[in-house]
Parts: structure tokens; C-alpha cells; sequence
């Protein structure tokens, strides 16, 4: 399979307009790093959710609700300790370039909702680290028990309660406005921005083409060589690769 990244441009005899489509290249990735943050922290976050979803399930006091409530905290602070290494990664490999054909209203909608992540993935399991804190219970982490960020202060952890479940929902919509806009992009826009946060590479190889503009009847030849020279290519590198 050949992956084909360009900016095609189609000039009809009938018609001045030109249209232009980007595709981002196939380097044009996040880091390993990155890209094994990202899914095992939505991992780590949809634990987080069933934790305490299910927990309600359960009466009060009992063993199973309780557990629950352990694991919801404890996979929220494993969150916490995972971003900063995130945006570490983010720091050192940097970030794939934009689409340059991306509208600038949704560039800034797109910064703006992973910046409202980033807060969330911060901020929610610091309000859950205070709330144990200010109810004067032990903060359970695998194994060992963290410090208390605060004294004890009934009215602080009903506050921080309030902010933390409202801001649990405002995360559900966070998470499904990110998800969206990337099946969006993977099914109506087909630009290949979803490709650069997937696991693996379902394409070894990918032939870049800057600009191709022709009229109508020296296309189908000119695109048929191009994708002759792909395959030549590819039984190339596959002969070289090939163990002796």
C-alpha cells in the first residue's frame, strides 16, 4: 500500500478555480513517546471514570465500593505523574507542523481543547488529592501513602467535591469533543492528521509528491508512473532489507 502525500492541483479548461489539498507526511508524526503516552493515558482515564461509575453500584461502606474509590484516585495520580512526562516529550521531540490547509478557526479550537485537557489531566487529580486530604484520610499510591497537601478542612473538601465532580463532567465533554474532531478528520476530512497519533504505521512506505499540476488528459499517465516508480522503489528497499 502507497501512501501518497500532495497538494494536488486541477486546472480545468472550463473552470479558473484550483483546488488544493494537503497531506501530511508520513514523518510528520508524534514521538514513540508520545504516541504510548497518549493511549495509556486515555487508558489510565477511562479506569479513572469506571472506578467511580461502577462504584455507585455498590452500597456504602462495603469493600468492592471502597477499592473502587482507591483505584479512582490512585489511576488519577498515576494521570498526574504521566503528563508531566507527556509535556516533556512534547518539549524535547517537539510536535508534528499544523495541516496548512487547516481553517485558523479550528487550529485555535484544536489548541484550545488540548490546553483544556492538559488542565483537566493537572487539575482533576490535584482537586482529588486535596479532597483526601482535607477529609483527613490517607492517600493511597500503589502501595505507599503520599502527604497530605493540606490540614484537615471539612468545608475545603466539600468545596473541592463540588469543583472536582463538575469538573468531571466538563472532562466527559473535553474527551468526546477530542475524539470527535479526530474521526472527523480519519473519515470526512481523510487528511491523515489521525495517522500521526496511531500506534503503528499500517504504511511502510510513502512517496511525497510537492506539487503536481497537469491538465486532465496528462494526468492518469503522469500518476501511473508515479506509481510505477513507488513499486520499483519498494522491491528496491525490500531486496536490500531482505536477510542473506
Amino acid at each position: 500500500m502507497i501512501c501518497v502525500n500532495a497538494t494536488w492541483h486541477f486546472k480545468a479548461e472550463e473552470s479558473d478555480q484550483e483546488e488544493s489539498v494537503m497531506r501530511p507526511r508520513a514523518n510528520d508524526r508524534y514521538s514513540f513517546t508520545s504516541i504510548a503516552l497518549h493511549w495509556l493515558m486515555l487508558i489510565l482515564i477511562a479506569g479513572v471514570y469506571a472506578a467511580i461509575e461502577f462504584r455507585e453500584f455498590y452500597p456504602k461502606g462495603s469493600d468492592l465500593r471502597e477499592a473502587l474509590k482507591m483505584w479512582h484516585f490512585m489511576l488519577g495520580l498515576s494521570v498526574l505523574a504521566l503528563v508531566w512526562i507527556r509535556i516533556g516529550a512534547k518539549l524535547v521531540w517537539g510536535t508534528p507542523l499544523s495541516l496548512t490547509d487547516e481553517p485558523a478557526w479550528r487550529q485555535a479550537l484544536a489548541r484550545a481543547t488540548h490546553l483544556a485537557l492538559y488542565v483537566f489531566m493537572i487539575g482533576m487529580p490535584i482537586a482529588g488529592w486535596l479532597i483526601l486530604s482535607a477529609e483527613g484520610e490517607t492517600i493511597p499510591f500503589f502501595g505507599f501513602d503520599l502527604p497530605a497537601l493540606v490540614a484537615e478542612n471539612e468545608e475545603l473538601a466539600e468545596r473541592t467535591e463540588e469543583i472536582h465532580k463538575f469538573g468531571g463532567t466538563i472532562g466527559y465533554w473535553l474527551i468526546g469533543i477530542h475524539a470527535a474532531a479526530s474521526l472527523f478528520h480519519h473519515y470526512i476530512l481523510r487528511d491523515g492528521l489521525f495517522r500521526r497519533m496511531m500506534p503503528l504505521r499500517s504504511l511502510k512506505t510513502c512517496v511525497s509528491i510537492t506539487s503536481y499540476s497537469a491538465s486532465s488528459s496528462k494526468r492518469p499517465a503522469n500518476l501511473a508512473a508515479l506509481l510505477r516508480g513507488a513499486r520499483i522503489s519498494m522491491r528496491k528497499q525490500h531486496r536490500e532489507t531482505r536477510p542473506v
